[in-house]
């Protein structure tokens, strides 16, 4: 394997939340995203989430409680039909200034030595400027979604406020589908 679509996980894959998610109760899928995920399985494209996870930094969420929510989330998305590979997931808050926090990269550099991976082909779909930044930094191609902070992170860019920008802009994880498969596939086979 030397590819992968990376997902952030809040904004993404699930609803985000002002007080994050603390527990399996508050978490809530976006809708469409398991059978995006179905479909990306369907096409032979592993998927890796990349997510800071400050929730165990704050004292707010064990990590035991986290891997629960993991579990949980990955345990629905293989119901559905879908399939994550791995989580990869930052515990520190902001200001504990580590490297695997994005927008830094130590998250995609860790997954890609673990899993063999090229970061240069490989794609980061994230709602927010921290993820887009993460993944220019690696080398990803990026895709906005406006889903979660997707549509004020455009709003961000539109307007000139940052110099980030991704690849491509879409609605959510679904209408990237065709984006994913071109970038991904060649022949519809991951290579």
């Amino acid at each position: 394997m030397d590819r992968v679509l990376f997902l952030d996980r809040d904004g993404v894959i699930n609803e985000d939340r002002p007080d994050y998610v603390k527990s399996w109760e508050e978490f809530r899928f976006i809708n469409g995203v398991r059978p995006a995920l179905k479909k990306i399985h369907q096409a032979g494209i592993p998927v890796v989430v990349i997510t800071n996870q400050s929730v165990i930094g704050r004292g707010l969420v064990p990590e035991a409680g986290l891997m629960d929510i993991h579990d949980r989330m990955q345990k629905a998305v293989k119901k559905a039909g879908g399939r994550i590979s791995a989580i990869y997931y930052c515990p520190h808050r902001p200001e504990d200034h580590c490297r695997c926090r994005k927008p830094r990269i130590g998250l995609l550099k860790k997954a890609a030595s673990e899993m063999n991976l090229d970061l240069k082909k490989c794609i980061f779909i994230g709602d927010s400027l921290k993820d887009l930044q993460a993944g220019n930094r690696a080398g990803c191609c990026t895709i906005l979604v406006q889903t979660g902070q997707g549509k004020e992170t455009l709003k961000k860019i539109l307007s000139g406020k940052t110099i980030i920008r991704p690849r491509w802009v879409s609605e959510d994880l679904n209408t990237t589908i065709p984006l994913i498969l071109k970038h991904l596939t060649r022949n519809g086979k991951n290579s």
